[in-house]
């Protein structure tokens, strides 16, 4: 699987990096990118199947991974998604004790989200999935290539800003 998933990578990075146009099977670049989602998030959640988190759980605790706490506003900013949205994966990470919320110190109306021990033991367990999967995909790459990559990566995203 791994030769084939090096193979698939290196397609979707090279519809972002080397052509603009549709390429010949008729993916466009933006449906390639969500191929590719979709296709690393199965890797990972085989590859985490026995932590019983949803993909948006991953998510959320691999953008909480450096340990800094953040404001539900900022990890919705990071994961991609609404406050109110995050507030249900907070609850459940909560509830399963990977994270605490509390007071932001010289603002009582923000709450910080922070991970817990179990948390961090979690979290880093995510980041060595997340990193195994991108060195196994994009270790062949030319750096070019991802820099360019993570170009295309940005531009989408500031669409949606």
């Amino acid at each position: 699987m791994e030769g084939t998933c090096a193979s698939y990578y290196e397609f979707v990075l090279s519809i972002f990096v080397t052509s603009a146009d549709v390429p010949p099977e008729g993916l466009s670049p933006l449906l390639a990118l969500q191929r590719a989602t979709h296709a690393t998030l199965q890797v990972l959640a085989a590859e985490l199947a026995g932590l019983g988190l949803t993909a948006a759980e991953i998510n959320a605790l691999a953008n909480l991974a450096d340990g800094r706490p953040r404001t539900a506003s900022e990890l919705a900013a990071a994961v991609g998604s609404r406050p109110t949205t995050l507030t249900s994966i907070v609850d459940r990470l909560e509830r399963r004790g990977h994270v605490t919320r509390g007071p932001r110190p010289g603002d009582r109306r923000s709450v910080l989200i922070e991970l817990t021990e179990s948390g961090r033991q979690v979290a880093a367990t995510v980041t060595e999935a997340v990193s195994g999967l991108e060195r196994r995909a994009l270790d062949g790459l030319p750096r070019q290539a991802v820099e360019g990559f993570h170009a295309v990566l940005r531009a989408l995203a500031e669409v949606g800003a």
